[in-house]
């Protein structure tokens, strides 16, 4: 199992290094134990975060309501709670 991923309670923690203002948002591998994932929204009013779990929730299968921001509000480093989705099928579709 990857560094930055963990099993929780029905469902999966993934800690998050994101790149806001990218020209697309997508997952470009690893970087320092975080899952590094490019935002093509900018760090302003929100608008990265809403971005972020709204990406998650697509390439994982689940509702937006299932992906919960849990730590790193207003930091490049971030905590993500996702209910509904075990750890294998998150790896897999997370996958760099």
């Amino acid at each position: 199992m990857p560094a930055w991923l963990e099993t929780r309670a029905g469902g999966v923690t993934l800690r998050v290094f994101v790149k806001p203002r990218a020209s697309r948002t997508r997952v470009v591998g690893e970087h320092e134990g975080e899952l590094a994932i490019q935002l093509a929204a900018p760090p302003v009013d929100g608008a990265a975060n809403d971005e972020l779990t709204a990406f998650l929730a697509k390439t994982l299968g689940v509702a937006r309501r299932q992906v919960e921001l849990v730590g790193g509000d207003a930091s490049r480093h971030k905590r993500l709670h996702v209910t509904g989705v075990d750890a294998a099928a998150a790896a897999a579709a997370l996958a760099p």
